[in-house]
């Protein structure tokens, strides 16, 4: 599952921002696509890899988001809508990315949401696992191609340590669609397990390309990806955090680094945190499991593959 080409450690640490750990990196003439483009961890992505020259395929969840969050930017930026709980946006949105005929040297999953407090639901399934993994893996399979053009393209997942605090099991395949019982958290870590794993398996699957696959931890970062948690328990994790959390610039600096190090062209198949290789969990480093995932959500999406 892991490919054999074993991550090199960088000099970077957690404290070290998207702008320092692309510093000197020429990206004119590449296009990289990134997922929330509009806020957070998205935006500052998109802003330090237009800032070095890529051309800049920027989804939000509307074309009005995407254009805006554009329009904030020095560099060359394209907008595009991506709802990702919406699997028919998702389709029409590669399908208008694959009409430019364009190798995509870079796509950058790194839109999500976590912990809905009550459980919602969507094509039946739970709405974390549906916008988080299963929108993202709809819309790297209808683009692989493009990836797969390009000289070395890359795929970075954003997960998260929250991968570690899934549900029994890793992933509950009887319950995805939450109805037999539903934990916030626990069904968020469900999701990044699956971005993970879908990463790994990903990999295997490209193990014959020149295009790799990498998933990675952010950090602990106060973004609008909290918004669900409630004001209260907000304030009281933020207090607990405070050692260990960084800034927007900082949560940025791992999946530009995956996205850009000229150190990892070759490496495919790990897992980042802090810009250098991680450790996964036991449920993440399971073939069966990933290969499983892959067959399950290609038969719950399958009409939009």
């Amino acid at each position: 599952m892991i490919n054999a080409t074993k991550p090199p450690r960088s000099r970077f640490t957690r404290r070290s921002t998207a702008e320092e750990v692309t510093a000197g990196i020429d990206l004119r003439g590449k296009t990289a696509l990134i997922t929330g483009c509009n806020s957070g961890l998205g935006f500052e992505t998109m802003r330090v890899l237009a800032g070095r020259g890529a051309t800049i395929i920027g989804a939000a969840r509307t074309l009005e988001k995407a254009r805006e969050a554009g329009a904030r930017v020095d560099g060359q930026v394209i907008p595009a809508a991506c709802e990702l709980s919406d699997l028919d946006s998702v389709a029409a949105c590669a399908d208008e990315i694959n009409k430019r005929g364009q190798p995509i040297d870079v796509l950058i999953c790194n839109a999500g949401i976590m912990a809905l407090p009550e459980l919602q639901q969507k094509y039946g399934l739970e709405m974390q696992f549906l916008t988080n993994h299963l929108g993202h893996f709809v819309l790297v399979n209808r683009l692989l191609d493009r990836v797969k053009e390009a000289p070395a393209g890359r795929i970075v997942m954003v997960s998260s340590l929250g991968h570690y605090t899934s549900v029994a099991g890793g992933i509950n395949f009887n319950n995805l669609s939450g109805e037999k019982r539903y934990v916030p958290f626990l069904f968020y870590g469900q999701s990044k397990l699956a971005n993970l794993l879908m990463s790994n398996e990903l990999s295997r699957r490209l193990k014959d390309s020149r295009a790799t696959s990498n998933a990675i931890h952010p950090g602990i970062i106060k973004t609008a990806l909290g918004r669900n948690i409630g004001n209260i328990r907000a304030t009281f994790a933020e207090l607990l955090s405070w050692p260990v959390s960084r800034s927007i610039e900082q949560g940025a600096a791992t999946q530009c680094y995956v996205a850009t190090s000229p150190a990892l062209e070759a490496v495919s198949g790990h897992y980042f945190a802090d810009c250098n290789p991680a450790r996964m969990s036991a449920h993440a480093q399971d073939p069966e499991m990933a290969a499983r995932l892959w067959s399950v959500s290609e038969k719950l999406a399958a009409e939009y593959l």
